[in-house]
């Protein structure tokens, strides 16, 4: 099997939109995950155009150790399931990312947002485990919620953490709705629904346990402004 059978990676992204094209690894074989990450390191060595951090979601183990195996230095998460090459993130640039975690549960998609944010320059912190059965725990974070440009509130169940958190600040959310919760929460549909219909005016609500696409919109909101990304 040639390359070209298995993937045609956009290497131009990063010149064109300011951040890489990111591998989504569920629903690719090991060999596939090996041979996209081998792709990357060729263009890497045979062009000195700028690739930028180029992140391998959504991957197993055994893709992980393939992703490792053929680009040496990488950063992996394996609570995220997520791998980025070059290892370190770029240097922080634009606004404050806060991305908040209702429960524990929810953190594998929580990371994924806020490594993805961190990969595409921003500085991000994290806030876990302060869903709205404990109100007083997200109130503990007043200071660190409003210091944010753009908030990322991830959460399953009821979702209620979205419409506390909007309430109490400023800035812009993106709300991710997660697929954590017993039968009636239907994988997340609950929480969708739930996020979709909040009375608090400037939330955006991205796809069920979509993290990389939540930290993606947060990046962008608060990207630099002389910045295209």
């Amino acid at each position: 099997m040639t390359q070209n059978n298995v993937a045609q990676p956009d290497y131009e992204r990063y010149g064109r939109r300011g951040y890489a094209e990111a591998v989504f690894c569920l629903g690719k074989t090991v060999d596939q995950v090996r041979t996209i990450a081998s792709m990357w390191r060729q263009r890497s060595v045979d062009s000195d155009e700028a690739l930028g951090a180029v992140l391998f979601t959504r991957a197993s183990t055994p893709q992980l150790d393939a992703i490792r195996e053929e680009l040496g230095e990488v950063f992996i998460d394996a609570t995220a399931s997520l791998g980025a090459w070059p290892a370190e993130p770029p240097a922080s640039s634009g606004g404050r990312v806060v991305v908040v975690c209702a429960g524990t549960s929810d953190l594998p998609v929580a990371r994924e947002a806020a490594l993805t944010a961190s990969f595409l320059g921003r500085a991000v912190t994290e806030v876990v485990d302060v869903g709205v059965a404990g109100l007083d725990r997200i109130l503990g974070h007043l200071d660190t919620l409003r210091s944010a440009d753009v908030i990322v509130v991830v959460a399953g169940m009821d979702a209620a953490l979205v419409p506390v958190v909007s309430g109490l600040v400023s800035c812009p959310i993106v709300a991710v709705p997660t697929s954590v919760g017993y039968g009636a929460a239907f994988s997340g549909v609950s929480a969708l629904l739930s996020m979709l219909n909040s009375c608090s005016p400037g939330v955006g609500v991205v796809n069920i346990d979509n993290g990389y696409g939540a930290g993606h919109l947060a990046a962008q909101i608060s990207a630099p402004r002389s910045h295209h990304a």
